[in-house]
This record gives structure tokens, sequence and C-alpha cells, in this order.
């Protein structure tokens, strides 16, 4: 999404590229995994990086586009205290030190944070539920022999009874997230003395380190019924909110954005209905859905809630380390991945018998090297009809998809990558793939 906007080589400059995590049970090693096993993708499965890294990327794209002409402006110290929905479009009131002053729009995105000031003014709240535990989050400034990985501990012998996450991030920061159970107080277990002597323990006692920030945080699996009310649309930390097991909280909001812009586009432009934002709420509902799943199974893995859930996460953990049919039921947070948008009103035909699972309607595109770039690439960001192995087509008047054509098992497919991801067991394919490069339909020749 970011290479989409410009900034994805700025981010992978930046960030810590990893793709190899390791459990422990108490001191020993439960298994390792690969994120990327496969080869051919442009960017790798995960970086780390601090927030306010991409935050500034996208406000020096945001400058240059405006130094472009584009009408884009960011508005320090506004803050929304009123709203109207007037079914044809919006009306908020701001203030700012300057005084108040009303504006008017056609639509409202609010991506205003867990604690959503334009949610409240509409009477709206989250449903989900709330997890009773506190985890210390650190910070750390060190120069240590770590690989570039991440590592989580169930019961480590530094936090007994509890779960410890080690991993790097840029500028020789680590992050650590040491849990602490439930009855604590904030206040005292944040205090330097008292953080100092737990990293200690689990990086030794000669470990030399600074402490560039710390905090201790509680999380809720919670989202909002619907994401789209009237002419105001929800995104992000307003509209859903998830643990931070498996990097789904900004990542998802994101996807969020970019499943709605390309349909508000389309709308504001008068070349769909207006009823096409009920697909965004379907979609990311859904989304939602899938992030709360995957996160409250791991909060349930990570913190069993009773003597018998210790008994068998515990058990799961001790077969692990021997039998590999236990360790995807080892769960230290099921890292994130885009959702497939199965059963989407948008979602068209699969007519490609023999076609790749992994390419079906709903799912996003999977990237893979061409002789001269990558597939993403070619794809951009608009529709586009994606040929393979047969000829483009002259689609009628009024559908103007971009038209790109790939030859398989050719210089453009040299590692068969392209093959092996779009065609599985046909000869030749038609895919149309959405403006958010989510796979809409595929047919095995092209049909006006």
């Amino acid at each position: 999404i970011f290479d989409r906007l410009g900034i994805g080589e700025r981010m992978l400059a930046k960030g810590v590229t990893w793709k190899v995590g390791r459990n422990f049970h108490g001191e020993n090693q439960v298994y390792a995994f690969d994120l990327l096993p496969e080869p051919g993708h442009k960017y790798p499965a995960f970086i780390n990086l601090q927030q306010p890294y991409f935050e500034k990327f996208i406000v020096d794209a945001i400058r240059q586009a405006q130094a472009e002409g584009a009408p884009i402006e960011i508005r320090g110290r506004n803050q929304v205290t009123g709203l109207t929905d007037h079914g044809d479009h919006v009306s908020l009131e701001v203030d700012t030190p300057d005084g108040p002053y009303t504006v008017e729009a056609d639509w409202l995105i609010a991506c205003d944070g867990a604690k959503s000031p334009v949610r409240s003014l509409l009477g709206l709240d989250f449903h989900g539920r709330v997890f009773e535990d506190n985890f210390l989050i650190a910070d750390v400034k060190m120069d240590a022999g770590f690989p570039t990985e991440r590592w989580f501990w169930f019961d480590p012998p530094f936090n007994r009874g509890q779960s410890a996450l080690l991993h790097k991030q840029p500028d020789g920061v680590w992050r650590i997230d040491l849990q602490l159970g439930w009855d604590i107080d904030r206040d005292v277990e944040m205090r330097e003395e008292n953080v100092v002597p737990r990293l200690k323990a689990m990086l030794g006692e000669k470990a030399r380190f600074s402490l560039e920030w710390v905090s201790i945080y509680t999380f809720q699996c919670r989202r909002m019924e619907r994401f789209a009310h009237g002419r105001v649309l929800f995104a992000g930390d307003s509209a859903h909110q998830v643990s931070p097991f498996g990097a789904r909280g900004a990542n998802s909001g994101i996807q969020d954005v970019d499943n709605l812009v390309w349909k508000l586009k389309l709308v504001l432009d008068g070349t769909a209905p207006e009823s096409l934002m009920e697909s965004y709420n379907r979609e990311r509902v859904q989304a939602a859905d899938e992030n709360i799943l995957n996160s409250t199974r791991s909060t349930d893995f990570i913190t069993p809630k009773s003597d018998i859930s210790r008994i068998f996460r515990d058990a799961v953990l001790d077969l692990a380390e021997e039998h590999p049919f236990a360790r995807p039921l080892v769960n230290s947070g099921r890292l994130s991945l885009p959702t497939s948008y199965a059963g989407s009103p948008l979602n068209g035909a699969d007519a490609l018998p023999g076609g790749p699972a992994r390419a079906r309607p709903g799912m996003p595109a999977i990237d893979a090297p061409l002789g001269n770039g990558w597939l993403l690439d070619m794809l951009g960001g608009e529709f586009t009809l994606l040929t393979l192995n047969t000829d483009l087509p002259h689609p009628p008047d009024g559908i103007r998809p971009a038209l790109k054509g790939l030859r398989a098992d050719t210089a453009e497919d040299g590692s068969g990558a392209l093959r092996e991801r779009y065609l599985g067991s046909t000869e030749q394919a038609v895919y149309l793939i959405r403006p958010d490069q989510h796979i809409a339909a595929r047919w095995p020749v092209y049909d006006a």
C-alpha cells in the first residue's frame, strides 16, 4: 500500500527487516518459523518501524503533493466539537486556538482514534471484550548480540508464570513486552527503579542499556457494529481495537483506508452509486472480525484464564518441541495478513478450473518477479484486466480497466512464480484486479 503511495522504499530503508520468529517455553526453544519461506516478492514479510517514522514519510508525501497543486490541507490543533449529518453532506464545528469555525463536506472519514470524538458525537460505541491483564512495554536502546528476529517466551525464568516478547526496531532500539498480570499498581510498576531490575533479569546484570520509553497497557478486542453511518465513515482505531499481538492495529487501519478511498472516489466522480460504500462496511467489518478472532485466540493462549486452560496450553508447548503437528496450535500472536474478502458482494466469477486457491476472488493479489520488475508495481492502483497466456481483449465502451498482458514461461516469468501463483494447473487466465489490488474475478478466457 505504501509503495503505491510512493514511500515504500523509504519505509524499507529505515525499517528493520525480519522473517524468523522463535517461541520459547521456559528456557527451551519450542520451535522457529519463517514468515516468508518462498522467494520472489519485492518486499519482505515484515519490517519493524516506529509509527513516527511512517507518519513523517506520509507528511512528506503530502507536502510534495501540495507543492504540485493537490488540494490537501493538514490543520493542526483543530478539534471537532460538533457534527451534523444532513443526509447529502455533513457539517462540522471545529475549535482552534484562534477561535471556532464551521466546515461542510460531502463525506467525513473519522480516523480520530480509539477515543473517537466523532463516534461520541454520534452516540455510538464499541462492542466486544476488555482483557484483564497488564503488559509493561519498554523501548530499550542497547548494543545487543540478539539476531534480528522475533522472540517470544512463555513462562520464562526471568518472568515466571507470565510471558515476554523481544524484537528489534531501527536506531538500535529493542522493543520488550513483559506480562505483569492484572492486580498491579501501574504507577509503581512504571517507575524506573522497578523497570530496570525486570529488564536486567531478562538481559543480564551486566547489560548496558538506556530507557527510551516505558508504558503499561491493557487492551481490548472490540469494534463498532457498523463502520458506515450515513455520510460518516469510520476507519482505524475509531472503528475497531485489537490487542498488539500480531501487529494488527495500525496495519488494519491502513488497510481500511486503502479499501475505502477508491470506492469513495468512484462515488464522488459520479461513476458508482452511493450504495458502493456499503461494501466498505461489509468488507472491513469482516476484516475486523478476523483480526479480533485472531487477537482473542492469541490472548487466550498467552494469558490462560483458568488452571485447566494453562494445563492444556503448557501441554501444547511441550508437544510442539518434538512433534510438528502441535506447532500450529502454539499461538504467540498470529501475525497480521491482508484479509481475504470471501463472500464480498464485489466478488465476481471464480471460473478458472485448476486456478490456485491463493488467487481466488477476494484474495489480495500476490506479487511475482517479472523480467523487468514486479507484478504489483505493474498493476498499480486502478482497475486492471490482467491476461496470462492469452491475447489482450478490447473491452466495450464504458468499461475501462487498464489492460496488462503477460506470458508465463517466458522471460517475463523466468522464476516460474507467475505460473505457480496465478495459473496453477491451467494454461491461461484472465484476472480482474481491484484498485486496492484484491482480486475481483477470474476466467479462463475473456468474456465481455
